[in-house]
């Protein structure tokens, strides 16, 4: 890590671009397209008749988790100069999130289940099996929203650390920080203030946009600030081999 900070901030950066891109078109237009709220009638029909859209869905919003892994790490490596036990309480936070996102995609990978025309589910009427799809759907996204939640709580650990970096711009960490609370707002208010969510919906999205957006594009395109960054890494070595006082003598 020490020999190349800016690498790492560089594959960091494209990692989080492309997970940018496959949430936006997973959860935003396939989602958007095939998902209608409340009729699971018409959800059902949308996704049978589009099952091959359904599926790519589907991996990218596996996908999502699994180059999150990576990318914790990188912002772990990059932070850690600032204050490594918050950068470790933020690598926790997002190691919860994406165990509970994990989890979740199960119930998306459940939906076609009850669509599909399988001997076993003869035993059901047409609109039982449809609702069963969508309430599949719907525990995808309350788990989603619960790890979102713990994220939430990432961004505000890790807009603190880009904010008091030196090597990373503070306005980054505020957007960040932004982000954090929205994320927090939202998936609390969906998960139990669903009349206020659909007032604060969509709006509360934009936060989190522009400040995953702007961390990322900085990371990708700018990178860190080396110098800085080492200076920072030096300083944090220095206080923690600093030899303690010799005791005195009796």
């Amino acid at each position: 890590m020490e020999a190349s900070p800016q690498a790492y901030a560089r594959i960091g950066g494209a990692l989080y671009l492309i997970i940018i891109v496959f949430g936006m078109f997973a959860e935003g237009f396939i989602a958007g397209k095939l998902i209608v709220s409340g009729d699971a009638a018409a959800t059902a029909h949308n996704i049978l008749a589009s099952p091959s859209l359904w599926s790519i869905g589907l991996a990218a919003n596996l996908i999502i988790p699994v180059l999150a892994v990576p990318l914790l790490l990188i912002e772990y490596l990059l932070l850690r100069p600032v204050d490594r036990n918050l950068a470790l309480l933020a690598l926790f936070f997002n190691l919860v999130s994406l165990a509970v996102e994990a989890v979740s995609k199960l119930f998306l990978l459940a939906v076609l289940s009850p669509l599909e025309s399988a001997q076993y589910l003869q035993a059901f009427d047409p609109q039982q099996l449809q609702a069963l799809a969508y309430l599949a759907y719907k525990s995808h996204d309350v788990g989603f929203n619960i790890a979102l939640i713990f994220f939430g709580c990432t961004c505000l650990v890790n807009g603190y650390l880009i904010f008091r970096s030196g090597y990373l711009p503070r306005v980054v960490g505020l957007l960040m920080q932004a982000a954090g609370a929205a994320y927090l707002t939202a998936c609390f208010a969906a998960l139990f203030a669903p009349g206020f969510y659909d007032r604060i919906f969509p709006v509360i999205l934009l936060p989190p946009f522009i400040g995953e957006s702007s961390f990322c594009l900085w990371l990708l395109v700018k990178g860190v600030d080396v110098a800085a960054w080492k200076q920072r890494t030096a300083r944090t070595r220095s206080e923690v081999v600093r030899p303690p006082l010799a005791a005195a003598s009796p």
